[in-house]
């Protein structure tokens, strides 16, 4: 049986990307809620679908190496699967035969692709979901110049980028997140992807699917199929939100909002069945290109109050339209136009899973947090200095503008 590749077997059989872990850290960026597709198959190798294709990522110190598999069909979206409530999988072709050549696919070892033009695509395809075109590096210098508080959670956090999604992945996995956690969102992804999504190869018992198509999530028997599967309320709004895109907009509207302005793609989600401010922030920051779209819930509110003293809306219960644009606005202002990528930083130092990194790092760096204190008074010095100087020289010149006019009086 296929098994899953891991770098130290046999560095032939990967391709090679340039990228140190300043830019780039798999383990953040892959496990702090953008996506929910990868699972780390071995220590430090993640593997996941991207583009309709199964990926094994891992990194050394100045390199991203990946491979990747062969599919075990070639039918593409044509051949989703879809499921009725309460049947077997319904396919295009007769039950028995999907059955023989699943089981003689699954026989076969899936092996990398190796032709010149594949490997240029597939390079290609890694830089645009890792946004590796964006320096990281030089982001987080701007942010920490302006934030004491980030450039100190930024010495232990480098290289969390934002990942650029197909837009109906992200879509309708966001809409999943609605009153869940991490781990739970990713066995309803899995799911949906096993009952709705095309196959694509088996490694180590594990069966990898490509994510469902827009027609695969509107039909009709969606949502019976769904709410079995555990989904609830949710179920409902994947099929009615797929439909409406489909029935009103059409199969490339997402794509399209792209580009669009960051309100214009924001209000334009938020028609859709479940789709709110935060699912349409996140939509527009980790799919449509929208850097500067910041997604608000209790999480980034608590880090809002706790680490900055944003007292707006304390006397609130939940999160409003209003004050979730209020705190998009404050970040905005502080971050810049990348201010949602910025956030995705203390998101993920704020995560519990990766507690115990942040807590033996403090550890680690006492003189380092000492220096950033002694950063904070001396900007807060330079502050009080500057204002004393400018008060010093407006008294100089009120006192000369008196003396002026007395003079002239005489």
């Amino acid at each position: 049986m296929a098994k899953h590749a891991v770098l130290s077997s046999g560095a032939k059989m990967w391709r090679r990307l340039p990228c140190v872990k300043s830019e780039l850290r798999l383990d953040l960026t892959l496990a702090c809620g953008q996506s929910f597709r990868w699972r780390e198959t071995a220590e430090g190798h993640w593997t996941g679908v991207m583009g309709g294709r199964v990926w094994t990522l891992t990194q050394t110190d100045d390199s991203l190496w990946y491979h990747v598999y062969k599919n075990q069909d070639n039918c593409g979206e044509g051949c989703d699967r879809k499921r009725k409530a309460g049947t077997a999988f319904q396919v295009e072709n007769k039950p028995e035969k999907r059955s023989r050549v699943a089981v003689k696919k699954e026989e076969e070892e899936p092996v990398p692709v190796t032709l010149a033009q594949d490997t240029e695509e597939e390079e290609e395809t890694l830089r645009d979901y890792f946004q590796l075109n964006v320096k990281l590096v030089d982001l987080y210098r701007e942010w920490g110049a302006a934030d004491p508080h980030f450039k100190r959670i930024a010495d232990i956090f480098t290289g969390v980028r934002m990942l650029r999604q197909d837009p109906t992945e992200c879509l309708f996995s966001i809409i999943c997140t609605s009153n869940n956690h991490i781990s739970r969102i990713q066995g309803m992804v899995e799911r949906l992807c096993q009952a709705l999504g095309a196959p694509l190869c088996q490694l180590d018992q594990t069966s990898y699917y490509n994510f469902p198509s827009l027609s695969a999530l509107a039909d009709n028997s969606v949502e019976a199929c769904l709410r079995d599967l555990g989904f609830g309320y949710r179920a409902r709004f994947l099929q009615q939100s797929a439909k409406q895109i489909l029935d009103t907009h059409g199969l490339q509207w997402l794509e399209g909002l792209r580009g669009a302005p960051y309100l214009q793609a924001h209000d334009a989600l938020r028609t859709l069945p479940g789709v709110g401010t935060k699912v349409a922030n996140c939509v527009c920051l980790m799919s449509l290109d929208k850097a500067a779209a910041v997604p608000v819930d209790t999480h980034v509110w608590q880090i809002a109050k706790r680490d900055y003293n944003y007292t707006s809306g304390t006397a609130q219960k939940s999160i409003t339209d209003k004050l979730h644009r209020d705190i998009g606005d404050f970040f905005r202002k502080l971050w810049g136009p990348y201010a949602g990528w910025a956030q995705s930083v203390l998101f993920c130092a704020d995560l519990k899973k990766f507690q115990k990194l942040k807590e033996m790092s403090l550890s680690k760096q006492p003189q380092k947090e000492e220096h950033v204190k002694e950063e904070m008074v001396v900007a807060c010095e330079k502050t009080k200095i500057k204002t004393e100087e400018n008060k010093t020289v407006k008294d100089i010149k009120t006192k000369a503008a008196r003396h002026k006019k007395a003079k002239s009086s005489v």
